[in-house]
């Protein structure tokens, strides 16, 4: 079973935002699901969404590691190892 090898670059980070995605509030754009960066905070609207910015910041930073930003929702996901943390 593949194991995510970036558990150590996770940290305790402060949320970007509250309100939703940081860049779609920006831009004016809309979300289905947030994801937040466990290295930075930065908070990002999902694959599933028109932007998909959680997805482009991994690409701009390689931040390796989001959670999920939904209520009642506890999972972490790894880009690089492409695994469930």
């Amino acid at each position: 079973m593949a194991e995510c090898t970036h558990v150590d670059q996770i940290r305790d980070v402060t949320a970007s935002s509250t309100e939703g995605c940081t860049d779609c509030l920006a831009i004016g754009g809309t979300w289905v699901h947030l994801r937040e960066c466990l290295s930075c905070g930065h908070v990002g609207c999902c694959d599933s969404s028109p932007n998909r910015h959680a997805t482009a910041h991994y690409n701009q930073t390689s931040h390796p590691v989001v959670r999920s930003f939904e209520p009642g929702e506890d999972w972490r996901w790894c880009y690089v190892d492409e695994v469930a943390v």
